[in-house]
């Protein structure tokens, strides 16, 4: 199963205003909003990999061989907002939909599952199923947990106080590691 991503988020879960505040900046230096939202974005993706989430809406594509054993399909991402569409190819390489009748969507369970109940095999031998979904916690920011947006906080500042000082520190401090933990995926 190979998870592919596509587009997203339109926005970030922290904003500039917001992070200006926290840093306590106060003027409009067009250089320094620059960095303050390019570490904003480098932290939301170090809190969505440590927590192995998505925080905000984002476009992703599941690439599959064949049905699992069982139908039960466990996905790569979450949470999961929506499946948009199930393609299967065939022998020649056209796709057809899988009609949402074939197939049932758990969002609540962890990692979010499809169960696919009646689908047609696909007719290549390699990356025959595409599924095209939505995850994260929503689209604005208002949807992300509290506690994760707090850890991008958190590292912004640790980067934004400490450029080009650290050397061989762990990825993310242990104040925002600690409220990201409770988020994580266990890894089986």
């Amino acid at each position: 199963m190979i998870p592919i991503f596509i587009s997203g988020p339109a926005v970030e879960p922290v904003t500039l205003g917001e992070m200006k505040a926290y840093l306590r900046v106060d003027d409009d230096d067009v250089t320094q909003d620059d960095l303050i939202l390019g570490l904003v974005k480098a932290a939301r993706l170090m809190v969505e990999a440590a927590s192995r989430r998505v925080l905000i809406e984002q476009r992703w594509r599941v690439v599959l061989d064949r049905w699992p054993d069982g139908g039960t399909i466990l996905l790569p991402v979450s949470p999961l907002i929506a499946v948009d569409r199930i393609t299967v190819a065939d022998a020649s390489g056209d796709t057809s939909e899988v009609p949402a009748n074939a197939f049932e969507t758990d969002a609540l369970s962890d990692p979010p599952r499809i169960a696919v109940i009646d689908a047609p095999q696909p007719g290549k031998s390699r990356n025959g199923i595409v599924i095209e979904l939505r995850a994260g916690y929503g689209t604005a920011p208002e949807a992300v947990p509290a506690t994760l947006k707090l850890a991008i906080r958190i590292l912004v500042a640790h980067w934004f106080e400490n450029r080009g000082d650290a050397i061989g520190e762990q990825i993310l401090p242990p104040e925002a590691l600690a409220l990201v933990v409770p988020f994580q995926r266990v890894r089986i």
